[in-house]
């Protein structure tokens, strides 16, 4: 690490072992208004985990570290909690996806129908629910739908879900009963399984079934009441900018941007100095079958800025163009300001699912640099210096033909690395401000895709529309990177047993992740060296999160089903579903 980094990380851990020695406390009861969301991210919040993200920018960066790197090996288990949701769906039992909530001693996590829950964490020692909202879905096994929920928001006096049937509903973060309860998405197979994103007087809100045939948009509700005050497609209508990368007529399917995906099923960032909320969004639809929708399929594969007031675009960038090999880039966008060539920049950064960690300018989405950070790509040559693309991508081209060649109706199968889950997935990065150093965990392997042409007239809404097949080609395992957001390089790597499907959260010293088989971790934050772990048996899909009461640190994490995909790991398949909150302390 640089010396300048070593001596900020210093003095930013003694000033936070002087607060933690004075006895950090949560504050006192107060409704979450749009001031205290703002200060997520300040002393007075540390405590408290209010967002999905922990803050704004995305960065999972939690200042607490009561618990660091000369401590950590005596983490032991405090309490777990267990939950229900193991109703099956038409994938089988859901998937606990969930990040805890945590104000002043209680917290607030949904089950994989998106069922809010309220326990009291107060004591250290248990958690007692305190109440369970019935949102009053009716959960129909038969529906065919990729069961998981990503989490709640508070609001004011509410904490906020947004559910699989299309609904967002407020509770009563008292009593728990329903406030309110809007019908957003109307149309077969839309639906949401992120968490909203509060800001101001605004509920955003992401349609995550693109791959179900459906159109992605995000959409702003009234706080008070859920009504809807605007809302952007990521699929434009034909004569909308964007709609002319849709080349339906071209493929005798002229609706085919009805069904064209784009969906938003991870949460965004905000930044609140312009006013812009920031989003990943889904791969086109059908994912496997360029020639049904030819074109770039803008907005589909991109990030996008929208106007929080008006709900209009303010810029895009767009990382795979006709994208045939499941790219998509929903996973989160890290708002940072780096140094770059000596000038400090106003930036996103993005572990692109396709391979690449990416640093963009926030003020206009301009493209500033890239660097590969799985062990295995060869799906593209590189990524053009000057413009972003990979360099094969031809503008004037209907139908891409990217390295590893054109994957066509009639035409061979495409093996390609990263593997079609990626990279990084959706599971959340960090980025630790002290020491510039961004984290992402994901999948290190290769997958097989072919197409498998589907007449427009038998595309139904609300059902998967792949347009093909797909299947690994290697093993597959993990990686955790830690990459300077300086220069975009990496500078360690941990290479795991298992892809991981959690994500991570950062600490001052640690940084922290879940795997398949039940093993919650702790590694060094500068070397990636594991330096605590402990396997409780219930899969880890969810990232873990950290708070404080009474002056006390807590690390907890929600576990759950092993669900459809066991990547290939006999040992996992007998892992059972059990839905449980696990929380642990140093003792």
């Amino acid at each position: 690490m640089k010396l300048k980094q070593q001596m900020k990380l210093k003095h930013w851990i003694a000033g936070l072992t002087a607060v933690t020695a004075a006895g950090l406390a949560t504050a006192s009861f107060a409704e979450v208004t749009a001031d205290r969301l703002l200060a997520a991210g300040t002393e007075a919040e540390a405590g408290n985990w209010l967002m999905v993200h922990k803050t704004y920018d995305s960065n999972r960066f939690s200042p607490l570290n009561q618990i660091n790197a000369s401590n950590v090996g005596g983490m032991r288990l405090a309490f777990a909690v267990p939950i229900s949701g193991l109703e099956p769906s038409g994938y089988g039992v859901g998937t606990m996806e969930t990040t805890p909530l945590v104000d002043d001693g209680f917290m607030y996590v949904s089950d994989p129908w998106g069922t809010p829950y309220k326990i009291d964490v107060s004591s250290g020692t248990r958690g007692e629910v305190v109440w369970v909202c019935d949102t009053g879905l009716e959960k129909d096994p038969s529906a065919g739908t990729l069961l998981a929920h990503r989490g709640l928001a508070l609001s004011g006096n509410n904490v906020i879900t947004a559910l699989n049937d299309g609904r967002v509903v407020a509770c009563d973060a008292e009593t728990g009963d329903v406030v309110w309860d809007q019908q957003v998405a109307k149309i077969a197979g839309e639906g949401f399984t992120g968490a909203p994103l509060v800001v101001g007087d605004k509920i955003l809100v992401g349609q995550s079934y693109g791959d179900w045939a459906t159109r992605g948009f995000l959409a702003a509700l009234s706080a008070d009441d859920g009504a809807e005050l605007w809302r952007f497609y990521t699929v434009p209508e034909p004569g909308q900018p964007g709609s002319e990368t849709w080349l339906c007529e071209e493929a005798g399917n002229p609706d085919c941007w009805k069904t064209g995906g784009g969906a938003l099923w991870v949460t965004g960032s905000y930044d609140p100095e312009s006013n812009t909320t920031i989003w990943g969004t889904g791969n086109p639809v059908p994912m496997f079958d360029p020639e049904f929708r030819p074109g770039d399929n803008l907005y589909t594969n991109s990030t996008i800025a929208i106007d929080v007031d008006s709900g209009e675009l303010q810029w895009h960038f767009q990382y795979t163009p006709g994208d045939y090999l499941d790219y998509d880039e929903v996973g989160s966008h890290l708002l940072l300001d780096a140094e770059i060539n000596g000038e400090t920049r106003k930036t996103v950064a993005h572990f692109g699912r396709n391979g690449f960690f990416y640093t963009l300018d926030r003020t206009n989405g301009s493209y500033i640099h890239s660097s590969q950070y799985v062990t295995q790509l060869n799906w593209t040559d590189g990524i053009d210096p000057k413009t972003g693309k990979p360099l094969e991508y031809d503008p004037s081209s209907s139908l891409q033909t990217y390295a590893v060649g054109a994957l066509r109706r009639g035409g061979e199968k495409v093996e390609h690395c990263p593997h079609i889950m990626g990279g990084v997935n959706f599971y959340p990065t960090a980025y630790n401000p002290v020491t510039g150093i961004a984290y992402g965990a994901g999948q290190e392997g290769c997958s097989e895709v072919g197409t498998r042409e589907v007449a427009p007239e038998d595309v139904t809404a609300g059902s998967i529309f792949l347009g093909g097949t797909y299947a690994a080609t290697s093993e597959m395992l993990g990686s955790i990177t830690a990459v300077d957001v300086t220069t975009g390089e990496n500078v360690a790597q941990h290479l795991t047993a298992y892809p991981n499907n959690s994500g991570v959260l950062v600490t001052p010293e640690l940084v922290w992740t879940g795997d398949l088989d039940g093993t919650l971790a702790a590694y060094n934050g500068e070397t990636m060296e594991p330096v605590w772990s402990i396997n409780v048996g219930t899969s880890f899909r969810a990232p873990p999160m950290t708070y404080s009461v009474d002056g006390k640190q807590y690390v907890a994490i929600a576990g759950g089903s092993i669900a459809n995909n066991t990547y290939g790991h006999p040992e996992l398949e007998n892992i059972q579903g059990a839905n449980m909150i696990w929380v642990f302390a140093v003792d």
